[in-house]
């Protein structure tokens, strides 16, 4: 059997696809009658159409597009063919609020199936008019966003999927998940397009394409760079992009930076201008000839593989379209050219260690911003503070279930310079679940660099996944109970998009000297290896253990660490490496263990750490500690022992 994917993606190496414009526009245009949005009660529907149009007792569901799918099969085929022949290699279904939450509002929100499926029918039906098309099965965003709260991730992941397994088995090529105006939206779709694939046994393209509002961002404030860098951690999304809010020209700053960094082809569909308003409705004045010229310098100046259009665009948007960028190659300076040359054949669905180092935003992201792990000035500081177990100011706040001062917290360590804050909620007698979700969804909201979530339990791991967009880390596996647990966190990595922390912990419990430290850290590369993560997405703790104590076992643990940390390095050039920093002071004075965090994490750094997790403000450079302190210190980091020299 031909594997699916092939079709679209063969496609893709050989000629630019032409997208079909606005189907909404053509309804408004064709004016299908107010009788078209009712379900008759006495139309010949079965099982659960039936049902609802007994109880919808004749009532018009003015609004609901989808509705059309049932009431007007005709009409939105004809739509289809409209474009089709008009030069679309592919359509879009009508499904754009076939979601439970937007159908819930025409109070049909069992019938996400049924439209769905009725929907791909009827493009497969026009695309089999025609010679070469495809059907892109389309879902939008919905009226209600994650993020703020007004859904849940079950929702979203739910109906998402419900609607895709209804798509895919209707026929469509390609899925789509089109306008979305939220990260952690963008991942509950890609998670449920990911899971109707495993259900229906149907491997297909997966394209996703954000919304940029006028503002430079998306509707939240999410950067164009935290959507790609979450978005790359997904080998079944084939194709990125952008869609519908403005223009050709006000996305142009957008399509350059995708450009210059995604990996994926680029698919863009502006709306046909900013709409006017004329008379109370909504005009949008850009012309085909207008639309088809930004077109021809996306492609030709900036790669662009996919073009289209959206709101106000219509079959003659399309026609010339078709006649601007017939015969066209996408910039071939364009990243995503430039990486399928460096590695012919690549394959986002099979992702070799070669081609994820491909990737050129290598970091995290919050809902808001990308944060790279290489910093150009410092490395990558990690804030502990929000932290049950390391901070007992956090950890009596989370007690008295004061989020608010929670917030304060990670609102601080952010204004100080972390890059990335370790969150840890575990706190014996408590629910560690309902503490982690309930603090990272305010995390989410109010604080704008990455998370790296703090546990040791699979259930609490992945409740915290959903709760947060972007690109988080995951702290920590190891193999102290076997390799089940190791796997169990891989897992949700790969589901959710996120990269890890590994300590060097095996069965016979922590790793003191070097050659154990590296020897666990080759069987984790292993694992990583196995489940999609690129070496650059796993950090090395090479473990920290306290100086302070004077006990002999450790004097030399220092040093094991750090020639630990150098040889992983070497053989692993692209990990990254990260120590709890505190640990090595742990049980000494607060002036006493500044000093020898201080010079720990100097001396870490120099053997090549790349990142730590650290209070920050308690870190002094070299110059602002005296002398004196600094080798004592540092004799006992290297474990330099001159009491009988002196």
């Amino acid at each position: 059997m031909a594997d699916p994917l092939t079709p679209v993606l063969d496609a893709l190496n050989h000629r630019v696809l032409i997208w079909d414009g606005a189907i909404g526009t053509q309804f408004q245009r064709r004016d299908p009658g107010s009788e078209a949005f009712v379900l008759d009660p006495d139309g010949s529907w079965s099982g659960r159409v039936a049902e609802a149009a007994q109880r919808l007792g004749g009532r018009m569901l003015d609004g609901c597009n989808e509705i059309l799918n049932l009431t007007r099969p005709d009409l939105v085929e004809s739509i289809h063919a409209d474009y089709f022949a008009a030069g679309s290699d592919m359509v879009e279904t009508n499904t754009f609020g076939a979601t439970s939450i937007v159908l819930a509002e025409y109070e049909i929100p069992e019938l996400v199936f049924e439209i769905s499926l009725a929907a791909a029918q009827i493009a497969r039906r026009a695309a089999d008019r025609f010679q070469g098309k495809f059907v892109a099965g389309a879902l939008g965003p919905g009226t209600k966003l994650v993020s703020l709260g007004q859904t849940t991730w079950e929702e979203l992941e739910s109906t998402y999927t419900t609607g895709f397994t209804a798509l895919i088995e209707g026929g469509v090529d390609v899925l789509l998940l089109e306008t979305l105006q939220d990260l952690l939206m963008v991942k509950a779709g890609v998670v449920a397009a990911k899971r109707a694939m495993a259900e229906t046994g149907k491997r297909l393209p997966l394209i996703v394409q954000v919304t940029m509002e006028q503002t430079g961002t998306m509707l939240l404030g999410s950067e164009m760079g935290a959507a790609l860098a979450m978005l790359e951690q997904f080998p079944e999304v084939v194709a990125v992009g952008m869609n519908c809010a403005t223009g050709p020209v006000e996305m142009g700053p957008h399509v350059r930076f995708l450009s210059q960094f995604s990996t994926r082809p680029l698919s863009v569909q502006p709306n046909a201008g900013l709409p006017v308003m004329e008379r109370g409705q909504a005009v949008y004045k850009l012309t085909p000839e207008e639309l088809a010229q930004h077109h021809e310098h996306f492609v030709r100046g900036l790669g662009v593989a996919m073009v289209g259009g959206c709101c106000g665009t219509t079959p003659d948007h399309i026609r010339a379209v078709k006649a601007s960028v017939d015969g066209l190659k996408p910039s071939p300076e364009a990243h995503w050219q430039k990486v399928r040359r460096l590695f012919p054949g690549f394959d986002f669905t099979i992702k070799t260690q070669d081609q994820a180092e491909a990737k050129a935003l290598i970091g995290a992201a919050s809902l808001y911003q990308f944060q790279p792990y290489r910093q150009d000035n410092s490395f990558l500081i990690i804030g502990e503070k929000t932290n049950a177990n390391g901070s007992k100011a956090f950890r009596e706040m989370l007690a008295a279930e004061n989020w608010d001062g929670l917030t304060e917290v990670a609102r601080e360590l952010e204004a100080e310079g972390s890059h990335m804050l370790d969150v840890c909620t575990a706190y014996v007698g408590r629910d560690e679940v309902r503490d982690m979700t309930t603090l990272l969804r305010s995390y989410n909201q109010h604080i704008t660099v990455p998370i790296m979530i703090d546990s040791t339990e699979v259930p609490v791991i992945e409740a915290a996944l959903q709760c947060l967009a972007g690109k988080p880390v995951v702290n920590s596996i190891n193999f102290e109970d076997g390799e089940g647990r190791t796997r169990a966190v891989l897992e949700l990595c790969r589901k959710y998009g996120a990269a890890v922390v590994a300590l060097t912990i095996d069965e016979q419990g922590m790793a003191k000297t070097v050659d154990k430290k590296v020897e666990i850290a080759e069987r984790t590369i292993a694992f990583t290896r196995e489940y999609g993560l690129p070496d650059h997405d796993v950090f090395f703790d090479c473990l920290t253990f306290t100086l302070g104590s004077g006990d002999e076992e450790f004097r030399k643990s220092a040093t094991a660490t750090l020639d630990a940390i150098r040889q992983i390095r070497s053989l692993f050039p692209t990990v990254n490496t990260t120590l709890g920093v505190s640990n090595v002071s742990f049980g000494l004075k607060p002036a006493a263990r500044m000093v020898l965090n201080s010079v720990f994490l100097h001396s870490a750094l120099e053997a090549g750490l790349t990142s730590a997790i650290v209070h920050y403000s308690r870190i002094r450079p070299e110059s602002q500690i005296d002398s004196t302190a600094w080798k004592v210190a540092s004799d006992l980091v290297f474990d330099r022992r001159r009491v009988g020299a002196a």
